[in-house]
């Protein structure tokens, strides 16, 4: 026996030899085709031009929005805009850091860098001030000019062009034929792409590689690799090395 709540909770049910009218929704069939439950794109655009504070839903929140249009936010999250709040303390520097390290990994991947090369430009731009290069401060182009530096750097150590002794006791011949030999990385052409992109040139690159060199020497950080310490003992296993024996 079935309870008259049973039977009016039941009654949207479709039931085969039952009747209804032609408007009534039982009528309609049901898809379960992809998108159907999706909203129309005249229904969304019709809302993103209408609606002004966002959903009305009973169970939705607006979080750092004011009540209505006339009211203003309150203390609380003015602080957390403001970055005054003690859970936002950092938060710009912090973002910033990251911005270093996540530009300058795309970067390096865009340039099929070796991962060594990757790992000394990461550690370069995590511990390099960019103010010191003024307006061409951006994260894009010092990443560039730090990329270029490291990858001429280790080209001029395979030569032993770095070696200003060695350099001056060489024959003009045998010296001309080391500075053939070596390959900048501003003849790559896809090096060139980018940093037409970004807005560098030559020149601007030799003067931000100055600054560049500059800003080494004063910090230290010549030989600053991401992800290795380097007072770490040779000596002693690597964590890397024990896991590929392993395998």
């Amino acid at each position: 026996m079935r309870r008259d709540g049973d039977s009016q909770a039941a009654s949207w049910q479709w039931q085969s030899g039952a009747t209804a009218e032609p408007d009534d929704p039982r009528n309609r069939p049901l898809s379960r085709l992809p998108g159907d439950g999706a909203v129309r794109r005249a229904d969304l655009q019709r809302d993103e031009s209408v609606r002004r504070w966002g959903p009305v839903t009973p169970s939705a929140t607006l979080i750092g929005r004011a009540q209505s249009p006339e009211s203003d936010v309150g203390e609380n999250i003015r602080r957390l805009h403001e970055e005054r709040h003690s859970a936002m303390a950092g938060h710009s520097s912090r973002m910033h850091h990251l911005d270093k390290l996540r530009v300058s990994h795309a970067l390096c991947n865009d340039l099929a860098l070796t991962p060594w090369q990757r790992d000394c430009v990461i550690g370069i731009m995590a511990e390099l001030n960019l103010t010191a290069f003024g307006s061409q401060r951006a994260i894009p182009k010092v990443a560039l000019v730090v990329i270029r530096h490291v990858v001429d750097r280790e080209r001029e150590h395979y030569l032993g062009l770095h070696d200003s002794e060695w350099i001056g006791q060489l024959p003009s011949e045998r010296l001309g034929d080391l500075y053939d030999q070596f390959q900048s990385l501003t003849d790559d052409d896809r090096f060139d792409e980018l940093t037409e992109k970004h807005g560098l040139d030559i020149t601007s690159l030799n003067r931000l590689r100055r600054v560049l060199k500059e800003q080494i020497e004063e910090q230290g950080i010549e030989f600053a690799v991401h992800g290795r310490n380097p007072h770490r003992d040779p000596n002693l296993p690597s964590l890397t090395s024990r896991g590929e024996r392993r395998d």
